[in-house]
């Protein structure tokens, strides 16, 4: 059933708050918050005293992690403008490294909570807003970027310092001191972490903007609460570009995957002295299909090869050549450490499912194939798959996958 905003709590006794079963019906009639909500995790966490949203540096996925507890004592309305704030800040790219290298972190915690506060009603009691009364934010207009509410706490602060300096107080420490009442109720302390998992979540979240401004924009009030100002930025941002050489690293470790053996070389830490402990190492088996069709470019080709040459050195490959057909004799492995030329070796035309075959009979971890896509979509693998070509063919695919495909520059 759908509820009515102006009620509050509807936790049945003794079971815990699960956002995920009210996410829908408090984004009703935002359709832009609620299509990035629907591919953004949501997990409850008593570690967190309130909420905050992050990136899995396994996976390079969002996450909003939320305290139970706190949700269920808030308002609907409260509810819904607390995850339109979470969301504010994956859209304003506040968790992705947006943060200028020299500024201490709870300075810029500030001002972005201040910039998407401009935006927000109904927040809990007691938040960052610019223009409240008796706040020291009091003189602050709405609707700036983080970055002018950055210049203005960081004038704030130096004046405070002068003053400080006048009565004979030093001032200093004052922007790191910890206050759990300062009106930052979210956290942001998991925000930088890896920054190859961030430049793909960063550029994942383009993409989710664009499907949440292409859903607005085919209904009426699509937009919701967002301002004119907010979705002209939007639309603005949604030109997407991405180190494909970063992605290919990244693809590198998240396939590798550890192989234990026994050694009487180290002490097992259950069963000290009577089992042999285990010994881990870190190995990923990739293979790397290459399209050999006439309409790889040379040059595209040149530049899969320079990179793999620099990945080399994180692990070995399998290089497999193909048109429409493999052949096995010259299949290679590219062991690690090793640098090869670019070669071409076939001159046919494309399909996918021999490699495809090939990768899922030898049990590979990762599969990232170099084409122009200009062939049927293949089987499934077994094993996370990559795609990889020019932007002409990236924006010209001939199948549809829910795979990811990168455009080499």
């Amino acid at each position: 059933m759908w509820y009515n905003s102006s009620m509050t709590n509807e936790k049945t006794e003794n079971t815990p708050f699960d956002l995920n079963l009210h996410v829908a019906r408090l984004l009703q009639a935002e359709p832009f918050f609620a299509s990035i909500s629907r591919r953004v995790n949501k997990s409850a966490s008593t570690a967190i005293p309130t909420a905050g949203v992050r990136v899995n540096s396994e996976t390079a996925q969002f996450e909003l992690i939320y305290n139970p507890s706190f949700f269920e004592k808030l308002t609907n309305l409260q509810r819904t403008d607390v995850l339109k704030h979470e969301f504010y800040h994956l859209v304003f790219e506040h968790v992705t490294g947006r943060r200028p290298d020299t500024v201490k972190h709870r300075i810029w915690n500030f001002a972005t909570d201040l910039a998407i506060n401009s935006h927000l009603e109904h927040l809990p009691p007691g938040c960052l807003k610019p223009g409240l009364c008796d706040t020291p934010f009091e003189e602050f207009e709405s609707g700036l970027s983080a970055e002018a509410y950055l210049v203005k706490l960081q004038k704030q602060q130096e004046e405070k310092k002068e003053e400080g300096k006048g009565k004979g107080q030093g001032g200093e420490g004052e922007e790191e001191s910890g206050n759990p009442d300062d009106g930052q109720f979210d956290s942001h302390d998991d925000w930088g972490g890896d920054p190859v998992a961030n430049d793909i979540a960063h550029e994942r979240m383009k993409g989710y903007i664009k499907k949440g401004a292409e859903e607005a924009a085919s209904k009426g009030h699509g937009w919701g609460s967002v301002p004119g100002s907010v979705r002209r930025d939007i639309m603005a941002k949604l030109q997407t570009h991405i180190d494909w050489k970063k992605v290919l690293r990244y693809f590198v470790k998240t396939s590798t995957r550890a192989n234990k053996t026994s050694t009487v070389k180290r002490v097992n830490k259950r069963y000290r002295y009577i089992h042999p402990g285990k010994k881990v190492q870190r190995r990923a088996r990739i293979a790397i299909s290459i399209d050999q069709s006439g309409s790889v470019s040379d040059e595209m080709l040149a530049a899969f090869f320079g990179e793999l040459n620099k990945l080399s050195k994180l692990a070995s490959f399998t290089v497999i050549p193909f048109d429409t057909v493999i052949d096995e004799s010259l299949i290679y492995e590219w062991k690690q450490g090793e640098n090869h030329k670019t070669q071409r070796v076939m001159h046919g035309g494309t399909d996918f499912n021999p490699p495809t075959e090939y990768v899922n009979r030898q049990g590979f971890d990762g599969h990232i194939v170099l084409t122009d896509l200009m062939a049927p979509k293949p089987k499934p693998s077994k094993c996370q798959r990559m795609w990889m070509t020019t932007k002409y063919y990236a924006s010209r695919p001939y199948f549809q996958t829910s795979e990811r495909i990168i455009a080499v520059d």
